[in-house]
């Protein structure tokens, strides 16, 4: 008779016959217990009610009643490698120092890794949810740390305020059907070209030449009351001499007129959207 590693007896005479017997034993009642007297140690054997599980598979076990601390058959783990065990023979302490710092830095960097927003250059951050006001603080935290994004989505995140943001490489931003009231509630964005604030409830203009200094080709304020003003399109391109596309329409030439003029009826132009 030999035992195995898991203190299991793996005589001939214990293992069955097929692997198909051991499953259709799980449907067999219980035996009672057993007594086993040992004619050399003398000591009383009483074998668990898993005994005959213990050659069958950990997942053939869900039909049957056999506990967790019924099992005689303990789970086999895996143990350090022969390397690691030859290596282990002639450890010092020093070199025990070294291996802790190697494993503390991998796990430094594995955490560094989770959270790389500082690299990330393309980020959608889209419906968040942020209803509580741990998460809108932990949000404003990332985005204070994304210096060299260039490609934002920011749909939906009910945002009220990002004037305390700075994206110095941001080229492109999406703040749509957020709860923005004011231009200048906007991040400071000194190289964006295109900005997208559509659905929010932005009501005035003020504070939109501040993206005059940047070099913004196209900007979208559609379904905001500001739409409503009286020479919407031309107090805009005022403001934004370099802007090329409003609202998807690209620059007319009415638009370039000052404020308050309005061109002969025979002249002006109709576009449908």
């Amino acid at each position: 008779m030999s035992e195995s590693s898991s203190g299991v007896n793996t005589s001939s005479g214990s293992f069955p016959k097929s692997h198909s017997s051991q499953y259709s034993e799980v449907s067999v009642t219980h035996t009672p217990l057993s007594v086993d007297q040992s004619p050399d140690s003398g000591i009383v054997k009483t074998p668990l009610p898993s005994s005959r599980f213990r050659f069958v598979s950990w997942q053939r076990l869900e039909e049957s009643d056999v506990k967790g601390d019924q099992l005689s058959c303990p789970r086999v783990r895996e143990g350090p490698s022969v390397e690691d065990l030859f290596l282990r023979k002639d450890d010092t302490p020093l070199e025990r120092g070294r291996r802790k710092r190697r494993e503390e830095e991998g796990q430094r960097w594995e955490e560094r890794l989770q959270e790389n927003w500082e690299n990330c250059v393309e980020l959608n951050l889209s419906y968040q949810d942020l209803g509580d006001p741990f998460q809108q603080e932990n949000f404003s935290r990332i985005l204070r740390r994304l210096i060299r994004v260039e490609r934002l989505q920011l749909i939906n995140n009910s945002l009220t305020d990002l004037s305390s943001i700075c994206l110095p490489r941001c080229r492109s931003l999406n703040l749509h059907r957020n709860h923005l009231t004011c231009i200048r509630q906007l991040p400071k964005l000194p190289a964006l070209e295109h900005l997208c604030l559509s659905e929010n409830s932005i009501s005035t203009l003020r504070g939109l030449g501040a993206l005059g200094t940047s070099p913004l080709h196209s900007l979208t304020l559609r379904s905001n009351p500001v739409n409503y003003i009286q020479d919407y399109r031309a107090r805009v391109f005022s403001c934004l001499p370099k802007l090329r596309v409003l609202d998807g329409i690209p620059k007319l030439p009415e638009d370039s007129m000052p404020p308050g003029l309005q061109l002969p009826a025979a002249t002006r132009m109709c576009n449908v959207l």
